[in-house]
C-alpha cells in the first residue's frame, strides 16, 4: 500500500527511463540533471515480479532494483502526474507485446506447418443469411414474360393479334368523317377501308387518287 510510505518525503527523486535490449526492459532511475545511474531493475516479462503495482494507487508501483553483482532490492516508486504513470505501464506492455509476436514468427519460419491457417469453413451450428428476396422478384417478371402456353405436340401458340380471334377475319375499320385520309376530301358519309379481298392489281383508291387538295 502506498499510503504507507512516506509520499511527502521522498528518498530520492528523478527521471525514470525505460531502455530494452533484445528482449529485456530495463528500468532505469537517473539523476534529473547529470543522467547518473542512480539503481536499475531488468525487467524479463511484465507483470512480472520486477515491477507490481500497488493496491491503493494508480500512480506507485514496487519495482525490483539490482546491482549487477546479485545484490537485490524491493523500492517504491511514484509518479506526480498520473498521466506519466500510464505511459511507464504502455510502454513494457508494448515492449513485451513485442517480444511475443517476434516469438511467434520465429516459429512460424522454423515450421510454416504450425503456423496458423486461414479456416473459411463454417463451424459446427454455424449459419449464414442471403437476402434474395430481390432476385427472386426479377426471376420471376423475367420468367413470365419468356413463358408461352405449349400447344400439342411441344408447338409454342402465339396469342392472337388485339381485337381479334384466331380463326376468324377481321373487320374493315370504320374511320369516321372527321378523320381526313390524305389527299381526301370531308365528306359526310362514312369511310371504309377496303377489303383485303381486293384483287393486287386493283386500284384500291378509286376515283379518289384523282381529287385535288
Amino acid at each position: 500500500r502506498a499510503a504507507e510510505w512516506q509520499l511527502d518525503q521522498p528518498a530520492w527523486s528523478g527521471r525514470l527511463r525505460i531502455t530494452a535490449k533484445g528482449s529485456m526492459a530495463f528500468i532505469k532511475l537517473e539523476d534529473k540533471t547529470s543522467g547518473e545511474l542512480f539503481a536499475q531493475a531488468p525487467v524479463e516479462q511484465f507483470p512480472g515480479i520486477a515491477v507490481e503495482s500497488v493496491t491503493d494507487s494508480s500512480r506507485y508501483f514496487v519495482i525490483r532494483i539490482e546491482d549487477g553483482n546479485g545484490r537485490r532490492a524491493f523500492i517504491g516508486v511514484g509518479f506526480v502526474d498520473r498521466g506519466d504513470a500510464f505511459d511507464f505501464n504502455v510502454a513494457l506492455q508494448d515492449h513485451f507485446k513485442w517480444v511475443r509476436q517476434q516469438s511467434e514468427l520465429a516459429r512460424q519460419a522454423q515450421d510454416p506447418e504450425q503456423g496458423r491457417k486461414l479456416d473459411l469453413g463454417f463451424k459446427e451450428g454455424q449459419t449464414i443469411k442471403l437476402n434474395i428476396a430481390n432476385m427472386k422478384k426479377k426471376e420471376g417478371a423475367s420468367g413470365s414474360s419468356r413463358s408461352r402456353p405449349a400447344g400439342p405436340g411441344g408447338l409454342s401458340l402465339l396469342p392472337p393479334p388485339p381485337g381479334g380471334k384466331s380463326g376468324s377475319r377481321e373487320r374493315p375499320a370504320l374511320l369516321s368523317a372527321s378523320t381526313q385520309l390524305p389527299g381526301t376530301p370531308i365528306t359526310d358519309s362514312p369511310l371504309f377501308w377496303p377489303q383485303s379481298s381486293a384483287s393486287p392489281t386493283a386500284d384500291v383508291w378509286g376515283d379518289f387518287a384523282k381529287a385535288s387538295g
